[in-house]
């Protein structure tokens, strides 16, 4: 039986481990007026080699959003890159499949709920970027599903991480399934995704931001667990664990940091305050540039020691 993972036990953990506090930056954004940007994506190499990075882009009292795809500028500051399309997702992320970059967000439109009121519906829309002006359709979700996200296998098939809502999903678990590609994915397929069975706790939630192909075929998975407390207010934390695609196996989740880890700073509500959506990650030799969102309000890049390695451990492996 898989242990559940609980936020009242991944972050007293944290809080006593003796890892130092990480090296945060806050990323600083041009050529979008008084707007804020957040939710970020990890940084990538555009088709003109550029380095570039997606992000949500909204106003502080509004959730109308725009991804722009922002180019890094010498002196670090992210500006948009001229003539690139801002297609209006929410929440972007960034997946290389068979050697061309994909854009992903969340596609958010009105509706009518059962009781004639206004409501939202929403699904995951994934952009063939091969040309930045003018991204081509690729894959589009359920409606009622976000934190769609995707990874290449070692074996040229396609590894499809879900998050189901409602239901037997309570507020959202993790599914995960194997495809030949991106264009042979069905939404029924996404729909049908095994789950990590009790991941969660019931009145809790989470997802997964960024999956990582590893040299043994395992997923690197940088994910997020969140809460509501009493008050109502929202509590998100970056966590990372390790996943076998085949057998759904996995270790156990940790967290990486938390807000408290990080500069003070805004929060588009006061229930957001303690809000970090991570969007993704950068590997190197010496360790892992994590960038997330913070407050629904900023974006931040946190460096860390390698985080894969530090959820090897073991004796944490669980079978899904």
């Amino acid at each position: 039986m898989t242990p559940t993972a609980r936020i009242d036990q991944l972050l007293p953990a944290h809080r006593a481990s003796a890892a130092p506090a990480p090296a945060a930056r806050r990323l600083r954004f041009t050529g979008v007026g008084d707007r804020d940007v957040y939710n970020v994506s990890a940084p990538f190499a555009g088709p003109g080699g550029e380095t570039l990075l997606a992000g949500r882009v909204e106003r502080r009292a509004d959730e109308r959003s725009e991804t722009v795809l922002f180019a890094r500028g010498a002196d670090g500051t992210w500006s948009p890159l001229p003539g690139a399309a801002r297609p209006a997702l929410q929440d972007p992320f960034v997946v290389e499949h068979r050697g061309t970059v994909h854009l992903g967000g969340v596609e958010v439109v009105p509706d009518v709920g059962p009781d004639g009121g206004e409501t939202l519906r929403y699904r995951t829309v994934v952009l063939r970027l091969a040309d930045v002006t003018r991204p081509e359709p690729a894959f589009t979700g359920p409606w009622g599903m976000k934190d769609l996200r995707f990874a290449d296998l070692p074996d040229g098939r396609l590894a499809v991480l879900t998050r189901p809502q409602g239901g037997a999903d309570g507020r959202g678990r993790i599914g995960v399934t194997v495809v030949d590609s991106l264009t042979a994915l069905t939404v029924e397929a996404v729909e049908a995704a095994p789950r990590l069975e009790h991941l969660f706790l019931p009145e809790e939630w989470g997802g997964v931001n960024h999956a990582v192909p590893l040299p043994d075929g395992t997923l690197g998975l940088l994910a997020h667990i969140a809460r509501f407390d009493d008050a109502g207010d929202r509590h998100y934390y970056p966590v990372a664990f390790v996943l076998d695609p085949t057998d759904l196996s996995h270790t156990a989740p940790r967290v990486l940091f938390e807000r408290r880890d990080l500069p003070p700073g805004p929060a588009k509500r006061p229930d957001l305050a303690d809000v970090v959506f991570p969007g993704g990650l950068v590997t190197g030799p010496d360790g892992t540039t994590v960038y997330c969102g913070v407050g629904d309000a900023e974006a931040y890049e946190v460096d860390l020691p390698p985080v894969f390695d530090t959820v090897l451990d073991p004796a944490s492996d669980t079978a899904g």
